[in-house]
């Protein structure tokens, strides 16, 4: 059964840091394009951040380029996205997906296959 498992969420104040991650069972991570996304109450689902398959091609939203960090490890199967810097606005549910192909498109990966249950991350003082 193909699952993505998030955690690593929770209460951070402006200017602090979180690690989530993304850890996969049922099939291996290694082929596929993983990407970090977001949702804000009332807000759409947004796409964060894509990382392909192999780790070397990166891409980030405008809101988080320089402040996040996506990066893999694939003999443990599992994706990060390290926040930095984090600000009221990334007050969010974080989703993980993994796409059904190697590359991303922009900064999500191409033809999403699977998505995580989610995890909370609040930002506030």
């Amino acid at each position: 059964q193909v699952q993505l498992v998030e955690s690593g969420g929770g209460l951070v104040q402006p200017g602090g840091s979180l690690r989530l991650s993304c850890a996969a069972s049922g099939f291996r991570l290694d082929y596929y394009a993983i990407g970090w996304f977001r949702q804000a109450p009332g807000k759409e689902r947004e796409g964060v951040s894509c990382i392909n398959s192999s780790g070397d091609s990166t891409y980030y939203a405008d809101s988080v380029k320089g402040r996040f960090t996506i990066s893999r490890d694939n003999a443990k199967n599992t994706v990060y996205l390290q926040m930095n810097s984090l600000k009221s606005e990334d007050t969010a549910v974080y989703y993980c997906a993994v796409g059904r192909y190697p590359f991303c498109t922009g900064y999500v990966p191409f033809n999403i296959g699977s998505w995580g249950q989610g995890t909370q991350v609040t930002v506030s003082s």
